[in-house]
């Protein structure tokens, strides 16, 4: 019989199914219920569909999650992971601005993980690491401590918007979309600025406001400082 290598990662086999289920850990919960948020049906996730494809019951997972709140808290942060902040060289207005356009594709992605973003604030290593690049770019900048804070939150709340924002189907925006269908209907008699700013209510791409309204912000940001 040959020697058994001890560096072979053998299968623990069970008595009843050949081969054991792996441990349940919070990191394969995590796992799991990322995928099933990200997948075409991401809307119905529940604690039972996680369990069920971890072979396991509902009641197993509340040794490692309190409620579905703190998981859906720890399934954002693991989808922060994907965002790209160690863009080297630059000013720091273009790193800021691409990490932040990273942000929102990796949230747009998935139309429930852009709902989730919404209504959930990621607490763990990965939305630290956003917020350290982004305190970080801020301080590059030359703004103090308190004003780059709260801008913090004004950003990261600004591109959860707009991801969620586009996370329900169809562009409301769209030509054949209610949006525009109501403004370009609208009496000049009723409403004679709207009717006036017609064309520049519907005007630029949705990259384009991204863009402006980032340079609003970023500006009035530095404004505050300054002040």
């Amino acid at each position: 019989m040959p020697p058994r290598d001890p560096f072979r990662v053998s299968e623990v086999a069970s008595r009843r199914t050949g081969l054991a289920k792996p441990p349940l850990s919070r990191d394969a919960i995590v796992e799991e219920a990322l995928r099933q948020f990200t997948s075409d049906d991401g809307g119905g996730v529940t604690l039972r569909k996680i369990a069920n494809a971890l072979d396991t019951g509902p009641a197993s997972l509340y040794a490692y999650v309190d409620d579905m709140a703190e998981l859906q808290a720890l399934v954002l942060d693991r989808a922060l992971e994907a965002v790209e902040v160690d863009r080297a060289g630059g000013p720091w207005r273009e790193r800021l601005e691409a990490l932040l356009g990273s942000y929102v594709r990796v949230l747009m992605a998935s139309p429930a993980l852009a709902r989730m973003a919404f209504r959930t604030t990621a607490v763990g290593p990965n939305a630290l690491r956003v917020a350290e690049a982004v305190l970080e770019l801020l301080a590059e900048a030359g703004v103090d401590r308190l004003t780059a804070a709260w801008a913090l939150d004004m950003l990261t709340t600004f591109v959860t918007a707009v991801a969620a924002e586009h996370a329900d189907g169809p562009d409301p925006t769209a030509p054949e979309g209610p949006v525009v269908q109501a403004i370009d209907r609208v009496p000049a008699s009723g409403y004679p600025r709207v009717h006036a700013a017609r064309e520049d209510l519907l005007s630029g791409t949705g990259e384009e406001r991204f863009a402006w309204s980032l340079d609003v912000l970023v500006r009035g940001i530095l404004s505050r400082a300054q002040a």
